[in-house]
């Protein structure tokens, strides 16, 4: 028999998108143009060709699931760099886990930490409202609650975290955190992260901070949860993990490579079961994500893009449809009143498909949905595509 809690899943974002659609044509003449997946379209680093093709041999091996030690050691160097960690903080044995994706470690950290149980209740999941999608599946699949908290303009599109009930906290056993956040672009700062770490610890449970978008940012470098646990008296990195990908970073959505880092108990675990269902990177790849965790200078180049591109929406979405340039990721979150309806519109008079905020969120407790109003938009094309792209969107909704 299925397992009962698949009957709990929703229709994912995008097979909602598509049933929206369907029968819909874009108009004659016009290339469609998707904005709906953040899937990055930016020419991946040479190096990546380099690197796999360095050593062919590699392709005749098992892949080891904690991936190898240099790629390991790339990425403890890279976070010693990035966030200003004590050199030798981090155990390549017990911190760090390699993992094919960030997707796959966000789902399976429920399945790793959510017990069946907590304080004799149902254990909770809580998760920003909107949130990518992954987030809900995963506490679902674990036999979680999920716990949706309001991420909308009133709380700087983030949780407020004073705003969780004392009793949903002690059965909490996961909460997931993304920043900068994904659709909004909200950042997190150390103030606000620490205080989560400090939730988490008084409460015991697990947070999961999803950085995949933490190199794509407007000239700040967003602060992270492993910086927030050295700002803490111990500088324990006790009961956080981190996630981290080279899909956005590096423009490599293809190498599903990324990683999980933080607490020293639980990261052995996370290996635990992924050498029972986790996919191994293999070993060129391997090779080649190592060295794009030592190269910043692609990263620079990429984010530079994006920074060309969202000077582009000031420019011609200006202060439209509630658009505020976002301090990280690279989606625009804009109020076009109804996102299904401006979903359709842009689709049927201009090629473009966009996804309906409301498919990025679930009702509140009020029974409004806080994604309803909103579009986002992926800008992830090339520039004059993207200059084409949001012509036609101004173009359609500003009447």
């Amino acid at each position: 028999m299925p397992n009962p809690n698949l009957d709990r899943l929703t229709d994912y974002p995008f097979d909602r998108l598509r049933t929206l659609l369907d029968g819909l044509q874009p108009p004659q003449g016009r290339a469609p143009l998707m904005l709906s997946i953040g899937e990055p379209k930016h020419a991946p680093p040479a190096l990546i060709a380099q690197a796999v093709s360095a050593d062919p041999s590699l392709w005749g091996r098992y892949p080891p699931i904690q991936g190898t030690d240099d790629l390991r050691q790339a990425i403890a160097d890279w976070l010693v760099m990035r966030y200003g960690l004590p050199k030798g903080r981090l155990d390549i044995g017990r911190n760090i886990l390699p993992v094919a994706g960030s997707r796959e470690a966000l789902f399976l950290v429920a399945q790793t930490v959510v017990p069946r149980r907590k304080h004799g209740r149902a254990p909770a999941v809580l998760m920003p409202n909107p949130f990518y999608q992954v987030y809900s599946g995963a506490a679902v699949m674990a036999g979680g609650d999920p716990v949706f908290l309001p991420a909308t303009r009133d709380s700087g599109y983030l949780p407020d975290l004073d705003a969780i009930d004392r009793t949903t906290l002690d059965r909490t056993a996961l909460m997931y955190l993304c920043s900068p956040a994904n659709p909004q672009g909200a950042v997190a700062d150390l103030d606000y992260l620490t205080r989560a770490i400090g939730l988490a610890r008084r409460h015991g449970f697990v947070l999961a901070v999803d950085e995949c978008y933490s190199e794509i940012h407007d000239g700040q470098p967003p602060a992270g949860a492993l910086q927030a646990c050295q700002v803490l008296d111990d500088g324990s990195f006790a009961n956080v993990l981190v996630f981290h990908s080279l899909s956005k970073r590096s423009s490599a959505p293809g190498l599903r490579s990324g990683f999980v880092a933080g607490d020293g108990a639980l990261v052995p675990l996370f290996r635990r079961l992924r050498t029972y269902g986790g996919a191994s990177l293999p070993l060129p790849l391997q090779a080649a994500s190592a060295a794009l965790w030592r190269d910043e200078t692609h990263v620079a180049e990429n984010r530079a893009l994006y920074q060309a591109k969202f000077d582009l929406a000031d420019r011609i979405v200006g202060g439209r449809f509630g658009h505020a340039r976002p301090a990280g990721g690279f989606f625009l979150w804009l109020d076009v009143g109804d996102g299904e309806t401006a979903a359709r519109d842009l689709w049927t008079r201009g090629g473009l498909r966009v996804l309906p905020g409301a498919y990025l969120a679930r009702d509140d407790q009020s029974g409004a949905n806080p994604g309803q109003p909103y579009i986002r938009v992926a800008m992830v094309h090339d520039l004059a595509t993207m200059e084409d792209a949001l012509t036609r969107l101004v173009a359609i909704l500003d009447r």
